[in-house]
């Protein structure tokens, strides 16, 4: 029994130190400024087991996460990006340890260019799962967290892996690249055009 207790408090040490914050520090976005956020939670399907939650539960949490986090951003290039709820399992109490789901949704991300009128990504699916807490782990995340509090931990989860997911994006596929303001581009494409001077 003794075994059993240090196994259970190393495993609420270690998953404790996974749980997400809302105010972690930025990432890079290059030039991303976000002009409008958008969030639709009207059509999400509440999966089997889950504890019943309205869709109108949805939208404000995961609206101030997504701006909490978009909105330190204050590039020169505008980008609207959208978030629509899928799907959800807000995990019911169980069994601690033996049964203990996590809470988990899925969320299709749209981004958008203003300035070139073009999305970046469109319909781009993410499955996204609470974090674990040492209390959760132990009790389960039924037990442990009201239903409130695990939307807000899957706003904030939603929230990050969004921003993380476009950080990744801009390191690899150049979205948010800075580009020539309009009057250097003038300037460049009016020089160019001049005529060489004859040697």
């Amino acid at each position: 029994m003794i075994r059993i207790s240090a196994l259970l408090a190393a495993l609420a040490l270690l998953t404790a130190c996974g749980e997400t914050r809302l105010d972690e520090a930025p990432e890079d976005l290059g030039a991303f400024q976000a002009r409008v956020t958008h969030v639709y939670t009207e059509k999400a399907l509440q999966w089997p087991l889950s504890r019943n939650a309205d869709h109108s539960e949805w939208t404000a949490p995961i609206e101030n996460a997504l701006n909490s986090r978009l909105r330190r951003y204050a590039g020169t290039q505008q980008y609207d990006v959208a978030v629509t709820l899928e799907g959800f399992m807000l995990a019911p109490p169980g069994v601690p340890v033996l049964f203990s789901p996590k809470s988990a949704v899925v969320v299709n991300v749209f981004v958008y260019d203003v300035a070139n009128k073009k999305f970046l990504a469109k319909k781009h699916q993410m499955e996204i799962f609470e974090s674990t807490t040492g209390e959760s782990a132990v009790l389960g995340s039924g037990h442990a967290r009201t239903k409130e509090q695990q939307i807000q931990g899957l706003a904030v989860n939603i929230a990050d892996k969004v921003e993380e997911w476009m950080a990744e994006n801009h390191k690899e596929q150049g979205w948010f690249a800075p580009r020539p303001a309009a009057g250097v581009a003038s300037a460049a494409a009016a020089a160019a055009a001049e005529p060489v001077p004859a040697g």
